[in-house]
């Protein structure tokens, strides 16, 4: 019986290590308030430089044949290469949330060898139910490797 007790006592103490390796309040207090911030500024960046390409570009069409077209043109067009430096931006906040997930996934790994978790229950139904529900409302964003469905068919729909 005692060695039955140390043994769980030395579960514990195993577990209550890997809890600290998680070290979750830096989780809570630091990684995952970022990662909602620099995708929050990663919304505002390309939805700021949509509309400014967007406004370029109307300018240039209401544009009058005439004297000073060219420089009127030209002038737009420079606003609209300065509002596609989004991507640069917007591509290092994205890649500062894929390092905070990857250090998240990397934790709950080692954490879930360490007390050798196993999911309750089997499969989510929940989760089950919204894979469902996207796939039939298409909302499955963009698919890796390319697109499911081919070109010919998505330009289809608009004709």
């Amino acid at each position: 019986m005692i060695q039955e007790l140390r043994d769980i006592a030395d579960y514990i103490a195993k577990l209550r290590d890997a809890i600290g390796l998680l070290r979750a309040n830096e989780l809570t207090r630091d990684r995952l308030p970022m990662v909602h911030e620099e995708l929050g500024e990663v919304v505002a960046a390309t939805a700021g430089a949509t509309n400014t390409i967007m406004s370029s570009a109307e300018t240039i069409l209401g544009l009058a044949d005439g004297p000073g077209y060219r420089a009127a043109v030209e002038a737009r067009i420079f606003d609209i290469f300065e509002a596609c430096a989004f991507q640069d931006i917007t591509g290092q906040r994205i890649a500062k949330v894929a390092e905070a997930m990857s250090q998240l996934e990397s934790r709950l790994s080692r954490f879930t060898v360490a007390v050798k978790a196993r999911d309750a229950g089997g499969v989510d139904e929940g989760e089950v139910d919204r894979r469902k529900r996207n796939e039939s409302l298409l909302l499955n964003g963009p698919q890796k490797g390319g697109p499911a469905t081919p070109q010919d068919a998505i330009d289809a729909l608009f004709d």
